[in-house]
């Protein structure tokens, strides 16, 4: 009889177990429900725990355009673009997003089946890639220099790498720029780190900037799309 509790104990444990929403779960009734503050709560409590899943940037970035929040939800689309670049969706949210802010991802003149080659691997995948070519080389090279075999295998292989390195230098090159958006209603772009330098402009919310510099509560920026340089407050900007 006490096995039998035991068990019914057990059984009913882990039925509970399997009814329980899970955090995600939870988050994605209250964004079907239209509670997109409490949706994001949830969301971004997760990525404490999935620092690195493009899905759970993604769908911080879906409560932030909903809330009306574009800035916002560019830089969390473009955080989710950066680990997914394939993802269909997030390439769509994070373009209507920029758009909303009257930037454009993929650069003007540029076709895009280009910019979709360029990005169909994320950062992390092109340096795999690239040194996974330079150990194939290595072998190949190897075994020619013992066997004088693979000669035209070899040389095909350099070239390759040659092109993985060279979209692996640009790709790193844009990784490790500091790219924010403009997540104020406006930004004021001034001469100087502070209130009492003037504003020579002002940046819509939405907008792509390149961080250069800081300085107390102050970055030194360049607005991409308008080839303005100069300071905004740190609080007015986020960060990718």
């Amino acid at each position: 009889m006490k096995r039998l509790l035991t068990l019914l104990t057990v059984l009913i444990s882990f039925a509970a177990a399997s009814w329980a929403q899970t955090p995600m779960q939870e988050a994605e009734e209250f964004y079907r429900q239209g509670k997109f503050s409490a949706a994001l709560g949830i969301y971004e409590s997760e990525l404490k725990n999935r620092p690195n899943d493009p899905y759970v940037y993604y769908n911080i970035g879906n409560c932030y355009f909903k809330m009306g929040s574009k800035g916002l939800a560019a830089a969390n689309y473009y955080r989710a673009f950066k680990l997914a670049p394939r993802d269909a969706d997030i390439r769509h949210n994070l373009t209507l997003a920029l758009a909303a802010g009257g930037e454009r991802l993929v650069p003007a003149g540029m076709p895009l089946v280009l910019h979709k080659a360029f990005f169909y691997l994320s950062y992390p995948e092109v340096r795999g890639l690239t040194f996974g070519l330079l150990w194939l080389f290595c072998t190949l090279g190897g075994i020619w220099l013992i066997k004088r075999k693979f000669g035209r295998t070899l040389a095909a292989c350099a070239v390759i790498l040659l092109l993985s390195g060279g979209w692996l230098y640009v790709r790193r090159a844009l990784e490790i720029q500091h790219l924010a958006v403009v997540a104020a209603p406006v930004a004021e772009i001034r001469s100087g780190p502070g209130t009492n330098f003037p504003a020579s402009a002002s940046v819509a919310q939405g907008h792509l900037v390149m961080v250069q510099d800081a300085k107390d509560t102050w970055y030194e920026v360049i607005v991409k799309s308008q080839g303005i340089k100069g300071w905004v407050e740190k609080s007015a900007v986020e960060q990718i």
